[in-house]
């Protein structure tokens, strides 16, 4: 599957199709990637608070503790072999892209915005176009609107919520059978 851009409606049928192959969410593993030192780069710890507020237990970055570019590495260690990682970032894109979201079949690739060479993470990643690339990729992450932001990842954890709503609730509750340890 090559990488597509798409509207919340569109990245919720995305998510319905891999909780569909997935639905054990205690299997599913949700890998939120940024800092929350940074707005733009703030969307993945959002969305990962936004996910653990809502009961999901089998998040990895959240604003109390975010999955930054010095946490990658070891977070990847940390996952179970047989989990199910759907890892989520913010990127930055074309202006006509902003608040849209990239989905792909495949790793995400953290911190390629800035530079850095970080491990590939993830079956599925979403990545949030959450502003405009720039010759200073650093600096637009810093400038990003937090309203955007924010709204991004309300929109992104309800998707995920609505994807697995009917899962979950044949399953009863959503339960951590995988025991991540806290990176």
């Amino acid at each position: 599957m090559e990488t597509e851009q798409l509207t919340e409606n569109e990245i919720e049928r995305f998510l319905a199709s891999i909780a569909a192959k997935h639905s054990d969410v205690s299997r599913v593993v949700f890998v939120c990637i940024g800092s929350d030192r940074s707005s733009g780069d703030s969307f993945g710890p959002l969305v990962g608070s936004m996910l653990a507020e809502r009961g999901w237990q089998n998040v990895i970055g959240t604003l109390q503790q975010p999955c930054d570019a010095h946490a990658v590495e070891q977070a990847v260690q940390a996952i179970p072999k047989e989990a199910t990682v759907i890892a989520i970032d913010a990127c930055l894109g074309k202006p006509s892209s902003i608040g849209r979201f990239l989905i792909e079949e495949g790793p995400l690739q953290p911190g390629k915005a800035i530079g850095r060479r970080l491990p590939p993470i993830g079956q599925f990643s979403i990545a949030g176009v959450v502003n405009a690339n720039g010759p200073k990729a650093y600096w637009m992450l810093q400038t990003t609107s937090l309203y955007q932001v924010l709204r991004m990842a309300r929109e992104l954890a309800d998707a995920i919520g609505s994807a697995w709503e009917k899962n979950t609730k044949q399953q009863g509750t959503i339960e951590n059978e995988l025991q991540i340890p806290i990176v």
